[in-house]
């Protein structure tokens, strides 16, 4: 595999590698072998170490003494942290896109709507998935804030792997998500702000519970004893 584009050698074998831990094709835990990766790439495993040091800063990796690259664990705190600084992040975000957007710039936003719409409908995931991605990054000129911009891309792929996960488990939540960003559209579009941030967080918390659910699906004991038990005691 050879990559020609105009990201550096580095990134381009960083975005091949995390989109594999994005969906689910290295997983927490596997070890990623530096030799194995540069000569299937046929890249130089000096090019394969800047690259895991890119994936490391995304969250996306460990880098482990005497055993090398390892997939990060997904695990609930893990979950949780990523939901927290998103939402923050995305939050002033969308705060800002709210209150100074002009006329005829929403067009775009409006027509990739429509584009996910069709996308929902026709049950095509990773088009959908890609898409709401899409959203956010559209957004990122409004806030013109180069250091905003280069948090959220860092934490992205986090998000992405988060996000997936969520969003593949059924249509209904991806149905959901399609009912968010309707309504986040229409606060933006009213300059609501603070309707739109609340809308944001009220999904992002549904998407991180959604997530902890598969995660750990056993369901919640409010209880040590049953009602029966309860009832005997009595």
């Amino acid at each position: 595999m050879s990559f020609k584009a105009p990201e550096s050698l580095a990134e381009q074998i960083a975005q091949h590698l995390g989109q594999l831990i994005v969906n689910g094709e290295l997983n927490s835990g596997d070890r990623i072998q530096e030799l194995r990766v540069a000569s299937e790439l046929n890249v130089s495993r000096g090019s394969v170490r800047e690259a895991y040091l890119i994936l490391e800063r995304r969250y996306l990796i460990n880098i482990v003494p005497r055993k090398g690259a390892v997939v990060s664990a997904m695990t609930p705190k893990h979950v949780r942290d990523v939901y927290e600084m998103n939402i923050l992040l995305i939050g002033q975000l969308c705060r800002r896109a709210t209150l100074v957007w002009k006329e005829g710039e929403l067009q775009p936003f409006l027509e990739l709507l429509k584009l996910m719409e069709s996308y929902a409908a026709e049950n095509r995931v990773m088009d959908f998935y890609e898409a709401t991605f899409e959203f956010a990054r559209m957004a990122y000129r409004f806030v013109d804030n180069p250091y905003l911009e280069d948090m959220l891309e860092d934490l992205q792929p986090a998000v992405r792997r988060t996000y997936y996960f969520a969003i593949n488990l059924s249509q209904e939540e991806r149905e959901r998500s399609m009912v968010f960003f309707r309504e986040l559209m229409a606060s933006i579009m009213q300059r609501d702000a603070e309707g739109a941030v609340a809308k944001l967080e009220q999904f992002a918390k549904h998407q991180c519970q959604t997530v902890l659910a598969r995660l750990d699906p056993a369901p919640v004991r409010t209880s040590t004893q049953s009602p029966k038990a309860a009832s005997e005691r009595a």
